[in-house]
């Protein structure tokens, strides 16, 4: 009997702020898989391990969370004043599913350091000590991403004493500059606040009528307050995730939602659009204690904010809802800055499940249409491992 052997892809598996995925050069893809398209999908599934019915992604490079079912494609940027293309593909766990609508925040991080190591960067835009500054182009949503890149002898500086909640070990400092991060569906900009409110009453079936504010920045997000869902924010995973019924209430949530963004026409579609829109609860700060231990006083924090990803509750919060929460946050009257106090806030430091993160905006209104020009946090990253994946040669 004749077995089709497995074939070997050049990949790096890298953590990138509270993430972690398989990253590529898309030179280095068959070339089948160098074009968007089924054989793409199913050579990523098949990387990470997906579709897998046990929810566990053994045979393959996910993690069986959200956090961990990433892929990451780069390539030299087509875009002017650009260095690095990056494309992000959020893998579905139990479904043959790769989602290609948004983008990851936390995964944005490791984008600078694997351009410049990968070759991807000119030689001459990289110091021998300092910063390198890697103009990235986010090719989901169409944005541009500047990445703060510490380089010491020449190569990338991974190591450093700078603390992520929700990270282990410390790690050198990555800054991360979202521009102009407000973005309509095909990423080409226009309102940040979809239906031209801040703040909307949503009607969703079984639950009731919801003061939501939705909004286009970072990734498309919906958020609500957490007391008129029977929360407090000060919840952790297991309060959630165990909760079957709970999780079809912020999905259905988050289906009634996508319909009013514009982001899907029928509530049945939300079911092959995983990755957006995020839904968030908030509330005003409050003691509790984290997933790790740490306690958080409410005088440390101006708010709380809960972040739902891929039907679960995020273990910490994803980078590109951290840019939507401090966007909001900048924006009197969203319930994201009413929960921190209300008025003018150019930035915000807001408690997750795994602790603390600070981010700030830059906000503005012009004839009554509100813009933000850039949102700024830091996160870090690091190669994990790097060499070959192996999947079966007949798997795509």
């Amino acid at each position: 009997m004749t077995h089709v052997p497995q074939i070997r892809i050049a990949a790096t598996y890298m953590r990138g702020g509270t993430s972690k995925g398989v990253f590529f050069r898309l030179q280095d893809l068959p070339a089948v898989a160098q074009v968007p398209g089924a054989a793409r999908d199913a050579l990523l599934l098949r990387v990470i391990g997906s579709p897998d019915p046990y929810g566990k992604q053994i045979d393959g490079m996910g993690g069986a969370t959200s956090s961990t079912s990433k892929t990451v494609i780069l390539s030299k940027s087509a875009q002017p004043g650009h260095d690095v293309d990056y494309l992000f593909g959020q893998v579905a766990i139990d479904k043959a599913f790769v989602d290609w609508s948004g983008n990851c925040g936390n995964l944005s991080a490791a984008v600078g350091a694997f351009a410049i190591s990968s070759g991807l960067v000119e030689a001459s835009r990289i110091p021998e000590n300092g910063v390198a500054i890697v103009r990235i182009w986010q090719a989901n949503i169409s944005k541009t991403i500047i990445a703060h890149i510490p380089v010491s002898a020449g190569a990338v500086q991974e190591t450093g004493g700078f603390e992520l909640d929700g990270v282990t070990f410390p790690a050198a400092e990555v800054v991360l500059e979202f521009m102009n991060p407000a973005a309509d569906e095909d990423g080409s900009g226009g309102s940040m606040f979809p239906t031209g409110n801040l703040v909307d009453d949503l009607d969703v079936p079984g639950i009731g009528t919801l003061k939501v504010t939705m909004i286009n920045a970072g990734i498309p997000t919906i958020f609500v307050n957490a007391e008129a869902i029977g929360y407090t924010g000060t919840e952790l995973q297991d309060d959630i995730n165990g909760d079957a019924a709970a999780l079809a209430r912020f999905e259905a949530l988050r289906a009634y939602g996508a319909v009013r963004m514009g982001l899907i026409g029928h509530i049945d579609e939300a079911a092959n659009r995983q990755h957006t829109p995020k839904v968030a609860f908030v509330a005003r700060p409050a003691d509790y204690v984290s997933s790790s231990g740490k306690p958080v006083k409410a005088a440390e924090i101006d708010l709380l904010v809960r972040a739902m990803s891929m039907g679960k509750l995020h273990h910490a919060m994803m980078g590109t809802a951290a840019v939507a929460i401090g966007t909001a946050a900048a924006i009197p009257g969203t319930l994201v800055n009413l929960a921190a106090g209300g008025g003018l806030l150019e930035a915000v430091r807001f408690g997750h499940p795994s602790g603390t993160l600070r981010v700030g905006a830059q906000a503005s209104e012009v004839n009554g249409e509100w813009s933000v020009t850039k949102a700024i946090m830091s996160r870090s990253a690091r190669v994990l491992m790097e060499g070959w994946v192996r999947i079966p040669g007949d798997a795509f």
